[in-house]
């Protein structure tokens, strides 16, 4: 078996296996071909001893928040083996050699979305909660065409060719609180605005201004449904109380025109706390777990994650992946340093428990019950450390 990145034709035979594999359906392959064999995606092939394409993986390069600043991470993405190579090894001998590589090229994060969350565990991988999907009448958020003041926000319907910079400047503000959102150029923005037919793709953006200042938008498609069409919440952002307000009202006029909303809204913002509703057991809620996060460089992260005053505490690590994190550290607010290998650590602890304490996603008290967690010491400056925060996870790769 070989591993390689591809280029040029491997990467057309890496979109059919691709095509394949996801149940895509195309009239004609062949006319994705010059597009696919120009790519410059980091993207990589299994190849069998007869120079024949086994499995692939592609891994997108990202700066993800974390603490309010931005760290090097890769989106694992494309995951997929032709059925007559499967167990053979060769998604593990990709993951083998992609994972040190992300390692050399200063990477301290690497995430994707799983199809199976045993799977990816394998390879160091966690799973992160990271959203909370809502799903509700439009008539349930009719309270917040008073609260809204309605008359006072200018609404506009973005179309293409119009400038990104207004969703921009919103998500920008938006998004740096969290942990994990992506920093997104104009570029990026644009991806999650543009649709190809309007009214076949039947997608739909919008930004909300107040005083001359755009304070929200969201974007949404019409989902298809028999009995009732679906409003499908892509995305929304604010940047202050009127923001998040002025989404709701203008969701609460969809009544007649659907029978539900689906609204995603970020970990730490939880809807049924907030909502003026008359009756909000009406509202489903269905927190997401399909995102999983692999710590890739420990020492890095820890001196990059927002620590208390006179931090001061002393951790293990395990890693079966990469020999470098395998380590016990000394972390403080200025400084993270290795120590001798017979220090007793105040938590001893797997990458895979760390991706959640250092993300957010779990408290010390809840890592305490994993199986991979021991605290020998030291819990209110570990439970200072790592606390619960919020969690945004804006791209899909």
């Amino acid at each position: 078996m070989t591993i390689r990145k591809l280029e040029g034709k491997e990467r057309f035979e890496a979109y059919k296996l691709a095509t394949f594999s996801f149940h895509k359906r195309l009239e004609n392959i062949e006319e994705e071909r010059e597009k696919r064999e120009a790519e410059t995606l980091e993207d990589w092939g299994a190849f069998d001893d007869d120079g024949n394409l086994m499995a692939r993986v592609f891994n997108r390069h990202y700066d993800f928040y974390l603490d309010g600043q931005p760290v090097k991470t890769g989106g694992i993405g494309a995951v997929a083996t032709y059925p007559e190579y499967r167990e053979s090894g060769a998604v593990r001998a990709l993951f083998n050699q992609i994972i040190q590589e992300v390692y050399n090229n200063g990477e301290i994060l690497s995430a994707l979305f799983p199809f199976n969350h045993k799977f990816y565990r394998k390879f160091g991988y966690e799973v992160v909660p990271f959203e909370n999907e809502y799903k509700l009448k439009p008539e349930l958020l009719a309270d917040y065409r008073t609260i809204a003041e309605e008359d006072k926000c200018k609404i506009k319907r973005w179309q293409t060719g119009e400038s990104v910079r207004p969703f921009l400047e919103v998500y920008d503000a938006f998004a740096s609180k969290f942990n994990l959102a992506a920093v997104r150029d104009e570029e990026m923005m644009l991806k999650h605005l543009k649709y190809e037919k309007e009214y076949i793709d039947r997608k739909f953006s919008y930004l909300f201004s107040y005083d001359d200042r755009t304070i929200a938008y969201l974007i949404f498609t019409d989902v298809f449904n028999p009995k009732a069409a679906v409003l499908k919440v892509e995305e929304c952002a604010w940047t202050c109380r009127e923001g998040f307000y002025a989404v709701l009202n203008f969701l609460s006029r969809f009544s007649a025109d659907y029978g539900s909303i689906t609204l995603p809204l970020p970990k730490g913002i939880d809807l049924l706390k907030i909502i003026r509703a008359p009756n909000a057991y009406d509202i489903e809620n269905r927190e997401c777990q399909h995102f999983m996060l692999r710590v890739v460089n420990a020492k890095k992260l820890l001196e990059k994650i927002r620590k208390p005053e006179n931090c001061d505490f002393t951790i293990k690590i395990e890693d079966e992946m990469i020999k470098e994190n395998n380590v016990r550290l000394r972390v403080m607010n200025d400084n993270v340093e290795v120590v001798p290998e017979e220090t007793r650590c105040d938590i001893e602890l797997n990458i895979r428990s760390l991706a959640q304490l250092a993300s957010g996603c779990t408290s010390v008290d809840e890592a305490a019950l994993r199986p991979d967690v021991t605290i020998n010491g030291n819990e209110e400056m570990l439970r200072k450390t790592f606390s619960v925060k919020k969690i945004y996870i804006s791209e899909d790769f």
